[in-house]
C-alpha cells in the first residue's frame, strides 16, 4: 500500500513541480528534488532503514522539502510544510505522519539541525553533491540562481560564501561520513586555490 500511495503522490509532485517552478530555478529544480529522492534512498539502504513505514515518509518528505519554492524563496520551508498540511490528508495520511513528514522538511533548513534518524538522511541527501564528482557544475547551477536574484554578484564572493558553508558543514550519517566527506574537503581546497588566484589575478 505505501509504495502504491507513493507513485500517487509522486507523480503528482513532480508534476506540479516541472510545470510551476520559475524557469530560473536552476538549481532548486524538479531534477533535484529527484536527486535528493534517489540519495535519500540510497543512504537509508546502507543505513539499514527497512521498515516500509519509514522509508514512505523518508521519501514523501524528500518530494516535499523543496515545494515551497512554489511560494517564496526565504522560508521556503515553511511553505513546504504548509503545502504537505493542505494536500497530504486527501491522500490518507494521518496528522502524525504529516507531522514526521513536516519535521523532514524543516530539518533541510540552513543551518541543518536534525534530531532523529530520518531527519540526518534528508539532510545529507539534500546536500550529498557537496561531496560527489559532479560538485562544481551543479555549484554552479547554484550561482547562477542566486546571481538571478542578486544575492551573489561575484564568482570571488560567491567561492566565500561557499567556503564558509563547507566549514560550519558537517554530514550526519555514518554512510555520508565514509562515502563523501573526504571528496568534499577536497572540494573546498580547490575553491580556496581559486580565490587565492582571482585575488593576485592570475
Amino acid at each position: 500500500m505505501p509504495e502504491k500511495l507513493y507513485e500517487t503522490i509522486r507523480s503528482a509532485i513532480l508534476l506540479k513541480l516541472s510545470t510551476q517552478l520559475a524557469p530560473d530555478l536552476f538549481y532548486h529544480g524538479v531534477h533535484h528534488t529527484i536527486d535528493v529522492e534517489q540519495q535519500a534512498c540510497s543512504i537509508a539502504f546502507k543505513e539499514k532503514i527497512t521498515n516500509p513505514a519509514d522509508l514512505f515518509l523518508l521519501k514523501v518528505g524528500c518530494l516535499y522539502h523543496d515545494t515551497g519554492f512554489l511560494f517564496t524563496y526565504r522560508e521556503h520551508e515553511l511553505a513546504g510544510c504548509e503545502l504537505a498540511k493542505k494536500e497530504l490528508p486527501a491522500f490518507g495520511l494521518t496528522q502524525q505522519q504529516i507531522q514526521i513528514i513536516c519535521g523532514l522538511i524543516m530539518a533541510t533548513k540552513i543551518p541543518q539541525a536534525p534530531q532523529t534518524q530520518l531527519e540526518e538522511i534528508i539532510c545529507d541527501a539534500d546536500l550529498d553533491y557537496l561531496g560527489r564528482d559532479d560538485f562544481f557544475p551543479i555549484s554552479d547551477t547554484l550561482f547562477e540562481e542566486l546571481k538571478a536574484r542578486n544575492i551573489v554578484t561575484s564568482k570571488y564572493n560567491w567561492n566565500i560564501i561557499q567556503m564558509n558553508f563547507f566549514k560550519q558543514h558537517q554530514y550526519c550519517t555514518a554512510t555520508n561520513l565514509q562515502l563523501r566527506a573526504a571528496k568534499k574537503q577536497q572540494h573546498l581546497e580547490i575553491i580556496a586555490s581559486e580565490n587565492e588566484a582571482i585575488q593576485i589575478g592570475l
